[in-house]
């Protein structure tokens, strides 16, 4: 009979004690990108995308810096259509344009991983922003 008594508070308990690791869980997967010489920082905020950068993604200096800028550019052109037009873009919520400019030196860290955040949209979501390419 007392068991009966001391389940909603073990249940509180255990509510209580999982909704906390729900919360350091995403503050650990909270990435800041930033480059120590510039001002520019990205900060992304969905779940996983540390996951996939350290287990998916390949590594940095995989590809060279034009190589992610050139992807970057037209990732951004795409992104920012779909963001203009979201009648038309039902299957992933585009919220914010993305400001990327080409002329502007990001440098190597914040290109890789603006990079490798549109390829864990479209693994992550299965977006298809219409650019073949075999890499992860």
């Amino acid at each position: 009979m007392k068991i009966i008594y001391y389940l909603p508070i073990l249940i509180f308990i255990l509510q209580s004690c999982y909704s906390k690791k729900v919360t350091s869980n995403v503050a650990k997967e909270t990435v800041t990108i930033e480059s120590d010489s510039l001002s520019y920082d990205i900060i992304v905020l969905d779940p996983g995308f540390e996951v996939y950068l350290t287990t998916i993604a390949r590594p940095m200096n995989f590809y060279s810096q034009n190589f992610y800028e050139t992807r970057n550019l037209y990732y951004t052109t795409q992104w920012n259509l779909r963001a203009s037009n979201p009648m038309q873009y039902r299957n992933f919520d585009f919220q914010q344009p993305i400001d990327y400019d080409a002329n502007t030196d990001y440098g190597l860290e914040v290109n890789y991983k603006l990079y490798n955040y549109f390829k864990f949209v479209e693994y992550r979501f299965g977006v298809n922003f219409g650019f073949y390419s075999r890499t992860p």
